[in-house]
């Protein structure tokens, strides 16, 4: 009697089958493998800070900063300066308007006395 398909003639699974079951199981063994050790990788925060690229990033940081007071303070001279134009451009109105009222007042006036 032959033996099934599925192994060879002494019983065991075809080479590639058993290689599959190699991976399987090695990639099985992988995360018990990872439970009992620890990590060589360590994150060194002083070395971190004095790295150029994080010199750049905190620099880059403080000015957002900077900018950000500096455009509240240029938000509160604006709306001080726009306050003041508004106000001024009313008053010099009306005393324009008042201006001239009095010159055809007193053109109307100088007219009268000179006839």
């Amino acid at each position: 009697q032959a033996p099934p398909a599925s192994t060879t003639k002494l019983g065991y699974p075809p080479p590639k089958e058993m290689a599959s079951r190699r991976v399987l199981l090695g990639l099985l063994a992988l995360p018990a493998a990872a439970v009992g050790t620890v990590s060589s990788l360590t994150f060194d925060v002083a070395a971190a800070k004095n790295r150029p690229v994080s010199k750049v990033i905190t620099l880059l940081k403080d000015m957002m900063k900077q900018l950000e007071k500096e455009a509240e303070e240029d938000e509160e001279i604006y709306d001080k300066m726009a306050c003041w134009c508004e106000t001024n451009d009313k008053e010099k109105t009306k005393s324009i308007a008042d201006a001239e009222a009095r010159i055809e007042d007193l053109t109307t006036k100088i007219e009268e006395l000179t006839a």
